[in-house]
């Protein structure tokens, strides 16, 4: 059991505490209740979340108990932090679908056993779906200044833009979630609410609305922004979002994406993105430092990631794919899903597979046609001076013809020119 704020502050995770000391004595007289909402616009979750269902995680092994909350009702509305233009409103069926996955996903991380410290994990249109307009009003309305509220951030950004303003919607959004934060302060006794930095206006309103109404003392923490030194939006690979479903982004492109972390954002990363300890954290950054080239922190950090995202066994299958492709092997020895996984975006043509064992897939007229040489005189030279390979297997014979042998598992037979430089030929019936 950890010192629940000092581990976040040895990590870089605190951007303010509306009461450092206040939040700091209730933790050390025994469980404290606290809760995180997760805006249900997908169907899956994304690695933009990962900072936030690690600290339901961290609060939890601190000895305390977390409350995941899916925003059923503030979904239909859409909380307008950090957003320059209104979000397109969700059907109920769309929203449905989306509740259902991330309650799959949020089961995965969090120990939702009874105790003290067992998680809960609701939806808020269970007391938002219930309450009447005018009783909102007059029960919560009246405790908010308009004043006040076209001072926030979210709200105040908005009003600067001419053309897209914001509408009533989106105005009455932090009305919904301090309401959220006063409803599970009755039903479960949640005194903590926890979020990025831009939720602070959204939280500070909960806190004051709970102290109004209920003269009981709650608590805010804030965590910075995740956001990549390079200035990219981070959370986003070429392919779009890194999702946390596999079936989305495989087990083998998660980890590719963590992979291929900057050294100027590994250090944080790994101290914000993984539960390994910070004595571990800083003898691999150590040992970084004394060879870069290793990518000895970039390495440690996709293994914590994945193995907490997706598992032992997903994790080991990333790894050996990762090995086969980058450091020479025949693919054969990889599965159907892992070849479906490591070259489903990767560029290729279609060949008849009439073809196959005729002069049509001579392997020097395959390479060039693939555009991976600029004639069949370049291919050959390429082939004679082994820079080009079949699944993984260097070819140096000129007459090769592609064959029957060559077909992979899921239909499709993989080029390379050089090390780096793949290519898919999928067979046409």
């Amino acid at each position: 059991m950890t010192n629940f704020l000092d581990d976040l502050r040895g990590r870089g995770l605190v951007h303010a505490i509306s009461d450092d000391d206040g939040l700091a004595t209730a933790l050390r007289a025994g469980p404290v209740t606290g809760y995180i909402g997760f805006d249900p616009t997908a169907a899956s979750l994304h690695v933009g979340s990962l900072l936030q269902i690690l600290l339901l995680v961290r609060l939890q092994r601190a000895g305390h108990r977390p409350v995941a909350v899916v925003g059923g009702g503030t979904g239909l509305i859409g909380d307008p932090s950090g957003k320059a233009a209104e979000r397109t409103m969700l059907s109920p069926e769309k929203l449905a679908e989306n509740l259902a996955g991330i309650r799959t996903q949020l089961g995965r991380y969090l120990d939702f056993g009874g105790g003290p410290t067992g998680a809960v994990l609701v939806d808020n249109a269970e007391w938002l779906g219930r309450i009447g307009m005018l009783e909102f009003l007059r029960d919560v309305g009246k405790h908010f200044s308009v004043n006040a509220m076209v001072q926030r951030d979210s709200v105040r950004t908005r009003l600067e833009q001419r053309e897209q303003g914001i509408s009533y919607t989106e105005f009455s959004y932090m009305l919904l979630q301090a309401y959220d934060f006063l409803a599970l302060h009755d039903r479960f006794g949640c005194a903590l609410q926890l979020g990025g930095s831009d939720q602070w206006g959204n939280i500070v309103s909960g806190i004051d609305l709970i102290r109004r109404l209920r003269g009981a003392d709650a608590f805010g923490v804030t965590t910075p922004l995740v956001t990549r030194s390079d200035g990219a939006k981070f959370g986003k690979s070429e392919q779009g979002n890194v999702w946390l479903d596999p079936a989305l982004t495989s087990p083998y492109e998660f980890y590719q994406f963590w992979l291929n972390t900057a050294d100027d954002d590994v250090e944080r990363f790994g101290r914000m993105l993984t539960l390994e300890a910070t004595a571990a954290i800083d003898e691999v950054l150590a040992a970084h430092a004394g060879d870069p080239a290793k990518r000895v922190a970039q390495r440690f950090l996709a293994e914590s990631v994945t193995r907490f995202v997706h598992g032992d066994e997903a994790l080991a299958t990333a790894q050996r794919t990762t090995e086969v492709l980058f450091n020479g092997g025949d693919l054969r020895g990889l599965g159907a899903d892992a070849l479906a996984a490591a070259f489903r975006t990767a560029p290729g043509h279609t060949v008849p597979r009439s073809a196959l064992g005729t002069a049509d897939a001579a392997l020097v007229k395959v390479l060039a046609d693939a555009g991976l040489y600029k004639s069949r005189s370049e291919a050959k030279t390429a082939v004679t001076q082994g820079g080009a390979s079949v699944n993984g297997v260097v070819v140096s014979e000129l007459q090769r013809v592609l064959g029957v042998d060559d077909v992979l598992h899921g239909g499709f037979i993989v080029l390379r020119k050089g090390r780096k430089t793949w290519h898919v030929v999928r067979l046409a019936d």
